[in-house]
């Protein structure tokens, strides 16, 4: 139990109707989950606004509301505090009702278009096997040192993202690593969270369904590294030309990344194959097990981060060059008839590209390579002819297929992707709806030493279709149908 007084610290209060002075058991933006003495937040979100259920909180037992309209019919023995934005202070009440975990941990946020997971999980396995006990937000998982929490989203909603803190804080853990998603700066889900530092990834074609622009899409990430402490570090990819954007309001202590210009942190590929890359970082040589050059950048950013964070830099190295690539992120097998067969999450024109790009750079010249992609439904449509126009320049073959189409008709998923097929790659394009049967056709047209790509889906063990998540996973059908067929 807290003082409604106490948990309502920076929430840019307007009026308050009622007495603060009373004691809240539990905190809610879901009228379903108020109980006796719930503080309940009225949010406005795009399917629904909780003002309209704030009658419906009271009657379960909510003895307070945060709104941002005072309700024309107020009951007595019920608080009322008006706000100027009801995201931003249930991201503010969060944190004071959890105590404040994130200024109790180095919490370190990751943020940009790709990348993301690779660095955090990096990042994580790091100062795990450093002896640490650490967190993580993920969108593949969360995790409180070997404890596996399901993710739902690639950040946690402000009350959800303060719980799972506080358990971090009460485990033991120092440091904590997280994913920082440009919806949940927008949405105020990290409102309050203190952070020892932020990275900056990069920054391409994506979420402009959410953003509408692309300018808005980099002021969302920007608005992450305006928030920063004086304390805090703020890393950002040189290389982008978007990377400086991040650094110019900033209060945090600004450094640099890159592998093509001069930077704080400078990484320089000596030799790429498929089983790893040797790395020449700040004139000191590692050779990893992670593949292609968006891979450098993933590994130069943990570096730098964990340098800033004040460990041994032999440590590093020797930390780092022992740690696996991320489930679903170039996740590679080989049959025995010598078909290489890569998974990987790539849902992006940029991401895709990078995939095909390091490819190119270890194939020898005389396998086919044959890529199967698809784009998710109910989500940015403007990349979906960009992606099949990338697969067609860098594969010998192409299958356009489903990824999750939600809510959307697969068929007209497909029908604005072959819209970037230009007429000379129409030869070399499939169109299979199915995903499976795609995958398995996709085997039968390997031959020895041909690389098949399996585009988009990567760590997830599902394939969403009309609502409902049915069980699929790219890497084991894979592995079934060169089985099968004895490749």
């Amino acid at each position: 139990m807290k003082l409604l007084s106490e948990i309502l610290y920076k929430a840019r209060i307007e009026e308050v109707t009622g007495s603060t002075h009373i004691a809240i058991s539990s905190v809610t933006f879901d009228s379903r989950k108020v109980k006796k003495d719930t503080l309940f937040v009225a949010t406005r979100g795009t399917a629904s606004d909780g003002h309209q259920f704030i009658d419906s909180a009271i009657q379960l037992g909510a003895s307070a509301i945060v709104c941002e309209e005072l309700p024309e019919n107020i009951k007595e023995n019920v608080t009322y505090v008006k706000v100027v934005d009801s995201h931003l202070a249930l991201g503010f009440i969060a944190c004071n009702y959890f105590d404040n975990p994130s200024q109790k941990l180095k919490l370190v946020g990751v943020t940009g278009t790709n990348g993301k997971t690779t660095t955090v999980t990096l990042l994580f396995n790091l100062f795990r096997s450093l002896g640490n006990n650490v967190g993580l937000l993920s969108t593949v998982e969360n995790k409180i040192n070997n404890t596996i929490i399901p993710a739902t989203h690639t950040t946690p909603d402000a009350l959800a993202l303060n719980e799972l803190l506080e358990t971090m804080v009460k485990q033991g853990c120092e440091y904590a690593f997280m994913e920082v998603s440009s919806h949940a700066i927008v949405q105020h889900r990290i409102a309050g969270i203190q952070f020892a530092g932020a990275v900056f990834t990069n920054i391409t074609h994506d979420h402009l369904d959410y953003h509408k622009t692309f300018d808005e899409y980099i002021k969302a990430k920007k608005m992450f590294f305006d928030n920063l402490p004086e304390s805090a570090f703020a890393l950002t990819n040189k290389d982008d030309k978007h990377g400086s954007v991040m650094l110019q309001n900033t209060k945090a202590h600004k450094y640099t990344y890159a592998l093509k210009t001069l930077a704080d942190y400078k990484c320089r590929i000596i030799e790429s194959h498929l089983n790893g890359l040797l790395l020449n970082i700040n004139n000191h040589e590692v050779w990893v097990k992670l593949i292609g050059a968006f891979n450098a950048y993933n590994v130069l950013a943990v570096y730098a981060s964990a340098h800033l964070l004040k460990q041994d830099v032999t440590n590093i190295l020797t930390t780092l060059s022992n740690l696996n690539s991320v489930e679903g992120r170039f996740e590679y097998i080989k049959s025995a008839g010598g078909i290489i067969g890569i998974v990987d999450y790539a849902h992006t024109p940029d991401a895709l590209k990078n995939v095909l790009e390091t490819i190119k750079d270890i194939r020898t010249g005389d396998e086919q390579v044959i890529t199967l992609v698809g784009c998710g439904g109910d989500r940015d449509s403007a990349k979906r002819p960009v992606m099949s126009n990338i697969a067609c320049q860098f594969s010998n073959k192409v299958i356009l297929t489903s990824d999750n189409p939600r809510t959307e008709d697969p068929e007209e998923i497909l029908n604005q992707m072959e819209k970037g097929v230009d007429a000379v790659d129409v030869k070399k394009t499939l169109r299979i709806a199915d995903r499976k049967e795609a995958i398995k056709t996709a085997c039968t047209l390997a031959r020895k030493g041909d690389i098949i790509l399996i585009a988009g889906k990567g760590h997830e063990k599902y394939q969403e279709i009309k609502g409902v998540k049915h069980p699929f996973d790219d890497l084991e059908i894979l592995k079934e149908n060169i089985k099968t067929m004895g490749i």
